[in-house]
C-alpha cells in the first residue's frame, strides 16, 4: 500500500513545517514539499492533512500488558491491555512489563501477549523479570533472554525503595545490569534496566551507589515513577542533571497533589535545565495503583490507563506552555533512544510508518497509523482487538 499524507504540519518530533509524508510498504519513504504519485490505483491512498499536525506514533515504555496488581488479593488482579486502548491513546509501540507478581504473571505469558499485540497491528516488546531480584527469566539467564528472544529488549521493572521489593543490594543490582547490558550489546538491543522506585527513604541512593562504584553507565538504568513524591522528584532532578534518565508516570491515584502531574513535572525539569532528551513519560497502563496507609496496609486500588500518556502530553502544551515538539519527545524520540528502538519514535525516511494526525486547534488525536496501516481515521477506530 502507498499512502501520501499531504499538507500537514510535521513534527518529527522536531518541527519540520508543512510537508507531505510518503509511506510505502509500512515504512516512511519520503518527507518533502509536494509529493505526487503517478498512476493512482486501488493500492494508492491520498490523505488530506490540512489543519492537522503529523507526529510520530507514541511509544509507551511501561505497560502491564498481561495485567498487574494483586496487592489486595486475587480479586484485585487487573485485566490485560486491549488494542483499542492503545489506538485511543495514539500508542503504536508498547513495552510490556511484569510488576509485583512474578508467580501468577509469568514471562511466557508476557512474551505471548507481546506477540499477540504485534499480530493485532501495533508493535510490542517486553522486559525480562519483575520487581524481584534474582530475576526469573524466560530462558536460563537475562543475557540469553535479550539475545535470543526478539520481543525482549531489556530487564525490569526491578523495585527499589519499596516495601514490596526484594530489597536488592547494590552488588546484586550491578550484576543484573551488567548481564542486561551485555545481552543488549551482543544482540543490537538497548538492554536497559527499568527500575521501579517506591516512596521509601532510599529514593535513588542504590542507583547512585551502583553507577559511582562500578563501570555500569548511568544511562543503563531508567528509573520510573519519579513523580511519586516531591522528595523523589527533587532527587530525580539531581540524578538527571548528572546525566541519568528519569521517567514520569502519567497514570496516578494521587489526585490530591496536582503538582506531581507529569505535565507539571516536565515543565519543572525544563526550568531546572535538565536535558530534555533525558526525560520520558510512560503510562504504567493496566498496572495496579494501590493505596497504602502510613503502616503500609492496603486500603484501595486504581488501574493505570495507557490513554493517560497523551493526556499529559496535551496538558503540558495547553496548560503548562511547553512547546509541542518538546512535549512530544518524551513519548517518541526520547524513549526510542533510551530503549534503542531504532525504527521508532521519529518521522524520518526508513523508519516505521507509525504516525498520528492531530487536530491543530484542539490537539485531539484524529488519526493513528501503525506500520503503514490506519487503526483510526477521522476520529473513528477501524480496528479492534481479536476478542473486543
Amino acid at each position: 500500500m502507498i499512502t501520501v499524507v499531504k499538507n500537514g504540519e510535521v513534527y518529527a518530533p522536531h518541527y519540520v513545517g508543512q510537508k507531505d509524508v510518503l509511506i510505502i510498504g509500512g515504512r516512511i519513504a519520503a518527507i518533502d514539499e509536494d509529493i505526487h504519485i503517478q498512476g493512482i490505483s486501488e493500492h494508492t491512498e491520498i490523505v488530506n492533512a490540512t489543519g492537522k499536525i503529523v507526529a510520530p506514533g507514541l511509544i509507551d515504555g511501561h505497560v502491564h500488558i498481561t495485567g498487574g496488581g494483586g496487592e489486595g488479593s486475587f480479586r484485585t488482579r487487573t485485566p490485560e491491555l486491549q488494542l483499542s486502548d492503545c489506538i485511543k491513546g495514539g500508542i503504536t509501540t508498547v513495552v510490556g512489563v511484569l510488576g509485583t507478581d512474578g508467580a501468577a504473571r509469568t514471562m511466557s505469558n508476557l512474551v505471548a501477549k507481546a506477540k499477540g499485540l504485534t499480530e493485532e497491528g501495533i508493535t510490542c516488546f517486553c522486559l525480562t523479570g519483575n520487581y524481584h531480584v534474582p530475576v526469573t527469566p524466560l530462558t536460563d539467564s537475562i543475557e540469553t533472554d535479550i539475545m535470543f528472544i526478539h520481543e525482549i529488549i531489556g530487564s525490569g521493572e526491578i523495585a527499589i525503595a519499596d516495601h514490596r521489593s526484594s530489597q536488592p543490594t547494590s552488588q546484586e543490582l550491578a550484576r543484573l545490569a551488567s548481564e542486561s547490558r551485555v545481552g543488549g550489546l551482543l544482540s543490537g538491543k538497548g538492554g536497559a534496566v527499568v527500575v521501579h522506585v517506591g516512596d521509601g527513604s532510599g529514593k535513588l541512593e542504590l542507583l547512585e551507589e551502583v553507577v559511582t562504584t562500578t563501570d555500569i553507565p548511568r544511562k543503563q538504568f531508567i528509573p520510573t515513577h519519579i513523580n511519586r513524591t516531591k522528595s523523589l522528584l527533587e532527587a530525580g532532578i539531581e540524578y538527571a542533571k548528572k546525566g541519568g534518565y528519569v521517567d514520569f508516570t502519567t497514570s496516578t491515584t494521587r489526585s490530591d497533589n496536582d503538582e506531581l502531574l507529569s505535565s507539571k513535572c516536565l515543565k519543572k525539569l525544563i526550568e531546572a535545565n535538565v536535558p530534555v532528551e533525558n526525560i520520558s513519560f510512560t503510562s504504567d497502563g493496566q498496572g495496579s495503583l494501590p493505596k497504602f496507609d502510613e503502616n503500609r496496609n492496603f486500603i484501595g486500588l486504581g488501574v493505570g490507563r495507557v490513554t493517560s500518556l497523551y493526556d499529559e502530553i496535551r496538558k503540558a502544551v495547553l496548560n503548562e506552555g511547553v512547546p509541542l515538539e518538546i512535549a512530544l519527545k518524551v513519548a517518541t524520540s526520547n524513549p526510542a533512544g533510551m530503549l534503542q528502538l531504532n525504527e521508532k519514535g521519529n518521522i524520518e525516511k526508513g523508519k516505521d510508518g507509525d504516525i498520528l494526525l492531530i487536530n491543530k486547534q484542539s490537539l485531539v488525536i484524529e488519526g493513528v497509523m501503525a506500520k503503514g496501516k490506519w487503526l483510526m481515521k477521522e476520529g473513528q477506530e477501524n480496528k479492534r482487538g481479536t476478542f473486543e
